[in-house]
C-alpha cells in the first residue's frame, strides 16, 4: 500500500491520548495508516504517520482537515500533507517577515522612536485581523514616521530577533537544495541585512523614502500586499521551475492569505483566527523550524 497523504503532527506534550484520538478520526474518514514515527528535539515532539487515503484530492484534504482541526485535541497540531509534496525534489518555501520570520513587526518599533507605537499597534492588529485595508493602514502608519533620522532604522535593526528555530528553518532547506524566499508588507531596509545574513534566495519588501537623511513618512512604488504576495509566490515559484504544488508559505495575517491560499500548503504561524480558519496548517507553538517536519525536509 503507497501512502498518498503524510499525517505530521508536532507539540509540546505530544500524548499518547492526543494520538489515539487523531488515529480515531483518520480512520473514521477512511484512513490506512501504513507506518508511524516519532521525532522531534528536547523543544517539541514530532509524530509522522503515512496514509492511504481513499480521496486524497484537495477536496478530500479539505473535509479531512476540518475533521482534525474541529476536534480540538488538546496539545497536538496535525498538518496533513500530500506525500508528492513532501517527496518533491525542488521545493520553495516562502515567508512572511513581521511576526512570523521574525519576532517583532517593524513598523511598532519605529512608531516607538516617533512616540505613537500604541496607536500604530493598534491599527496593524486591526490590519492583521483582516479588518482594514493593507495598503491604506500601511500608509496611515508610516505618515508617522515623517522627520525621523534615517538612522532609526538602523537602530531598529539591531532589535529584531528572529524567531525561534527561523535561523534552523532556512539552513535545513537550503542544505537539501530547495528555495527559500520572503515578502513582506514591511520594509526594505530591515529586511536586506535579515537576508544576507540568512542566505534568502529571494526576498521583497517596501522602501521607505528617505530625503535629505530623514523618512518622508512615505513608501516608494506599489505596496507589497496581500496580492502582491502571491505575485512574488508564482513568480518565483516559475523562475525555479518549481510546480506550486510544491510550495510551502507561511504566515500570520490576514494579508498573508493569498500567499497561503495559492501555496501547495499554507501554514498560520502563531496566526489571527482568519488566518487560522483558511490556512491548510497550523503552528501554535513559537517553533518556527516546525514546518521542516510538515515539509519533509
Amino acid at each position: 500500500m503507497t501512502p498518498n497523504v503524510t499525517a505530521v503532527s508536532y507539540g509540546l506534550n505530544v500524548t499518547p491520548t492526543a494520538l489515539e484520538q487523531l488515529r480515531s478520526i483518520l480512520t473514521a474518514h477512511g484512513a490506512s495508516v501504513v507506518t508511524e514515527n516519532d521525532g522531534g528535539d528536547e523543544r517539541y515532539q514530532v509524530h509522522v504517520a503515512e496514509l492511504q487515503l481513499p480521496d486524497a484530492t484537495a477536496a478530500g484534504l479539505a473535509v479531512l482537515r476540518r475533521a482534525v482541526a474541529e476536534a480540538q485535541i488538546s496539545g497536538l497540531d496535525t498538518a496533513l500533507v500530500p506525500a508528492g509534496l513532501r517527496s518533491a525534489e525542488r521545493k520553495l518555501l516562502i515567508l512572511d517577515v513581521d511576526s512570523t520570520l521574525i519576532q517583532q513587526e517593524v513598523i511598532e518599533l519605529l512608531a516607538a522612536y516617533a512616540g505613537k507605537e500604541e496607536e500604530v499597534t493598534a491599527v496593524t492588529e486591526a490590519a492583521m485581523r483582516g479588518e482594514l485595508d493593507f495598503t491604506q493602514s500601511l500608509h496611515t502608519r508610516v505618515e508617522v514616521l515623517a522627520g525621523l533620522p534615517a538612522d532609526v532604522v538602523h537602530s531598529v535593526s539591531d532589535q529584531v530577533k528572529l524567531s525561534e528555530g527561523a535561523a534552523e528553518l532556512v539552513a535545513a532547506f537550503k542544505a537539501a537544495g530547495h528555495v527559500v524566499a520572503v515578502v513582506s508588507g514591511g520594509f526594505n531596509q530591515t529586511l536586506e541585512p535579515i537576508a544576507g545574513e540568512l542566505g534568502l534566495d529571494y526576498w521583497q519588501a517596501n522602501e521607505l523614502e528617505i530625503v535629505d537623511g530623514a523618512l518622508t513618512g512615505k513608501v516608494l512604488g506599489a505596496v507589497v500586499d496581500r496580492a502582491a504576495k502571491e505575485k512574488y509566490l508564482r513568480e518565483w515559484a516559475a523562475g525555479e521551475g518549481i510546480a506550486l504544488e510544491h510550495t510551502i508559505a507561511v504566515g500570520d495575517g490576514a494579508n498573508d492569505l493569498d500567499m497561503l491560499g495559492a501555496a501547495g500548503i499554507g501554514v498560520a504561524f502563531n496566526a489571527k483566527p482568519a488566518v487560522l480558519a483558511a490556512a491548510d496548517a497550523a503552528v501554535t507553538m513559537p517553533y518556527l523550524d516546525a514546518v521542516r517536519h510538515i515539509a519533509g525536509v
